[in-house]
């Protein structure tokens, strides 16, 4: 593995990670605000951006590379409605597809085809992760975010399966 290669697959671990620590930071909040089912969603979340970075891990280890990890930085994502909450997280979803995408052009430059379809793999992933908060935010903003509809949107949420 070529070492730009190698050093964009640890940053990707390390935003992984980042991600997974966010998701989980922001369940938390939602537990506190009686929000149990959007918690179980980021929960559900927080567990597969985990298992991201361990697709990265086991791919840099099937190819003999060792991997380190760095602090755990993340952005706090302010929020006072659910909306904000998940547009928030659509636009770190879209920040993660860019970051998928350079790394592909930076694989096929490199002529690193070995990681072209675990990266070619990340980039279905990240349509179905974009499409799926979008889906959410359309049914926020077909039936509000107050009262019996974020009631009935917190439970729908919270029939995430694993």
């Amino acid at each position: 593995m070529k070492p730009t290669v190698l050093a964009s697959v640890q940053e990707q671990i390390q935003a992984e990670l980042e991600s997974a620590y966010l998701y989980f930071a922001l369940a938390l909040q939602c537990k506190d605000r009686g929000l149990p089912g959007v918690a179980h969603w980021l929960t559900v979340q927080h567990n597969e951006e985990r298992e991201h970075a361990m697709k990265f891990i086991e791919h840099a280890h099937a190819r003999g590379q060792s991997v380190t990890l760095s602090d755990i930085r993340i952005k706090r994502l302010e929020w006072k409605t659910i909306g904000e909450l998940f547009r928030g997280v659509l636009e770190h979803e879209q920040y993660i597809t860019g970051r998928i995408h350079n790394m592909y052009e930076l694989a096929q430059r490199e002529g690193d085809y070995p990681i072209l379809p675990l990266l070619q793999w990340f980039i279905g992933e990240q349509v179905e992760e974009e499409e799926t908060v979008r889906t959410i935010l359309d049914k926020i903003a077909m039936v509000g975010e107050t009262g019996s509809s974020l009631y009935l949107l917190d439970q729908e949420l919270g029939r995430r399966s694993e």
